[in-house]
């Protein structure tokens, strides 16, 4: 097992440092006068150079990218070049926001998922074909008009929950809670209809398996023999789709946090990749592989735990 993730954390360490650099030139090569952009339009020209200069954007891109590595490996990520702020400090503010979202879509998707796919995939018949519908028509729905409809029916017909805002956990529990519910609501409904169909194929798979017979010949209680046996089994696959949605949420974090004010890392990826802030879009994309590599690891690791056959291979 430590073999297993010394390996997939220098595999994670090498897609990092490729990801980085060609983001780093990407970025370069775009046609985004950073100085313009700080000091005006109506800023002259020597005054724009001048500016691109102090901030190294006159060097070659090989360098100025040996530059950045060499101070993010040390921990320093750099100042940002339109806020003057630290950049890790800038970061580190806005993480607990996609945290709370990310957190609770993950507990969302998960507890209702094998919910639905155990049901189905026990009761089959008309349960099954329904818990199927469901899934076609949440995965196909467009995510933008799910979650205009959640804001519609939830923050301004009903007025249960705000509209925009964020509340901090730290300032107010219950706050923090009204104000991610429709946010998780809407990023849950396309992750809910991919995972609850796994979650049922392989509920069904594990039922005609021939020690699901036996057990069953040998008296068991039905409930014991699917949350004890059958569920264990049918996890590992679930697993994995269940880690892909999770990474695919890192996209869709961008588009309902703009829509619901939320001040996360998917805003702020937006509002500083328009400026070309190069130190704060580096320090986003560093976080962003490593936290899929961390899920993916995450997720390996149950997986093995769950499955005999995979722990051994």
């Amino acid at each position: 097992m430590l073999n297993f993730v010394a390996r997939r954390i220098a595999a994670g360490a090498l897609l990092l440092l490729v990801l980085s650099f060609l983001t780093y030139l990407l970025l370069s090569i775009a046609d985004v006068d950073v100085g313009r952009q700080l000091l005006g339009q109506s800023a002259d020209q020597a005054a724009v150079d001048a500016k691109n200069a102090s901030l190294g954007l006159d060097r070659p891109v090989l360098a100025q990218y040996a530059d950045w590595l060499a101070h993010a490996v040390r921990g320093d990520l750099g100042t940002s070049w339109f806020t003057s702020e630290d950049v890790g400090e800038a970061v580190a503010g806005r993480l607990p926001v996609t945290v709370s979202l990310m957190l609770g879509v993950t507990l969302v998707t998960t507890v209702v998922s094998f919910l639905l796919g155990v049901w189905a995939g026990v009761r089959r018949g008309a349960v099954d074909r329904f818990v199927q519908i469901l899934g076609v028509v949440g995965y196909a729905l467009p995510g933008f008009l799910v979650t205009l409809v959640i804001v519609l029916v939830f923050a301004v017909r009903l007025g249960w929950f705000p509209a925009i805002g964020y509340t901090a956990f730290t300032q107010s529990p219950g706050g923090w809670l009204s104000t991610i519910t429709l946010p998780v609501l809407s990023l849950s409904v396309a992750s809910v209809a991919g995972v609850s169909q796994q979650v049922r194929g392989a509920v069904i798979d594990v039922l005609r398996q021939d020690y699901v017979r036996t057990l069953r010949a040998r008296g068991l209680p039905a409930s014991r023999i699917v949350f004890r046996h059958v569920l264990r089994n049918a996890s590992a696959p679930a697993l994995s789709v269940l880690g892909m949605q999770f990474v695919g949420l890192l996209g869709g974090a961008v588009l309902v946090e703009q829509i619901f004010g939320l001040p996360g890392i998917g805003s702020m990826t937006v509002t500083y990749t328009t400026r070309g802030d190069i130190p704060v879009i580096m320090a986003l994309v560093m976080l962003s592989v490593a936290g899929v590599v961390l899920i993916n690891l995450l997720v390996d690791i149950l997986i093995g735990w769950l499955d005999p056959k995979a722990r051994a291979a």
